[in-house]
């Protein structure tokens, strides 16, 4: 979705017309170019099986991208090769951090590994594992997987389509990973997580800080405060951030983090506090919170993490 200039100008008049008069900052429509190192996504294999008939394959993925990045699971596809050179099409392939909704999903920062995310509907969530399924096909010595994958990095624009990028994972299936450790693979300099209380900058000049967390029956349960020194109240959305764990799973169904209705945060140093949720299992420790803002205008995201491992 393409907002021209000169709507944006309509949008900002009817603001100051109704009375409400925190700024709105020109949309900026040129399309970000995004920072690869050259490497796209790598992938791990688990699990290697037979499953009602079918090559099962159990995949851990890894963001080598160079930055925060969301690889489309819908935009998945995979084929076996066996050993005589013959192929066949596998029928299922979920591989990914989420379906995309807006040209977006949920970012995983670079150097971190995940196993799953969550699928299914907001209404009936599911754990997702990443895998892929070829029918027919038996398991078998020198197997080979390839997969074909789309993915976006950087920061996300509401506004503005998201660059996607292709790429094909390689896998020989001979040699199962069993000692993946999730959900960190590598420290990414530039890309270092925060402690609970820093603040992280937001639109308008505007900070968000996680004040508390609190283990609930069903998840984790997130305390924010915005700060706002500007001369202006502003609106900042945060969305429903997501979390993952020491089990390499992605806690929280995507959404679009511009649709929640964050409180207005007062101007000349106000403060506006709101909470969050998210489920996950009560035996799962070692969270990181992958944390959208708002940041530099209405509906420009930028991703941050949050070090909650002590939590």
């Amino acid at each position: 979705m393409r907002v021209p200039r000169t709507l944006a100008a309509v949008i900002v008049l009817g603001l100051a017309v109704t009375g409400c008069d925190y700024i709105v900052p020109p949309i900026d429509n040129s399309t970000p170019t995004p920072f690869l190192s050259g490497q796209g996504w790598g992938a791990i294999v688990t699990g290697v099986s037979e499953v009602n008939g079918a090559l099962h394959v159990d995949l851990s993925l890894r963001n080598d991208t160079g930055d925060w990045s969301a690889m489309n699971v819908a935009a998945s596809s995979a084929e076996v090769t066996d050993g005589s050179g013959k192929t066949s099409s596998c029928s299922t392939a979920f591989v990914g951090t989420s379906v995309f909704v807006n040209d977006s999903g949920w970012f995983l920062p670079p150097g971190f590994i995940m196993k799953g995310y969550t699928g299914g509907s907001l209404a009936a969530p599911v754990t997702q594992l990443n895998y892929v399924e070829c029918a027919g096909v038996a398991k078998a010595v020198g197997l080979k997987l390839a997969i074909k994958y789309t993915y976006i990095t950087g920061p996300f624009n509401y506004y503005v389509s998201s660059q996607k990028t292709g790429g094909t994972l390689n896998l020989g299936l001979d040699k199962v990973a069993t000692d993946a450790k999730y959900p960190v693979a590598q420290n990414v300099s530039g890309y270092e997580p925060v402690k609970t209380g820093a603040e992280i900058g937001a639109i308008n000049k505007c900070t968000v800080q996680l004040t508390d967390v609190k283990r609930t029956d069903t998840g984790l349960e997130f305390s924010w405060k915005s700060t706002n020194p500007s001369t202006d109240q502003a609106y900042i959305h945060i969305g429903i951030p997501p979390v993952i764990g020491a089990d390499g799973i992605m806690y929280g169904f995507y959404r679009s983090p511009h649709l929640t209705d964050d409180l207005i945060t007062p101007a000349g140093g106000g403060n506006a506090t709101w909470t969050t949720a998210v489920a996950v299992p009560k035996d799962v420790t070692g969270f990181y919170i992958l944390l959208p803002v708002e940041t530099k205008q209405q509906k420009y995201f930028v991703d941050h993490v949050v070090d909650i491992t002590d939590k």
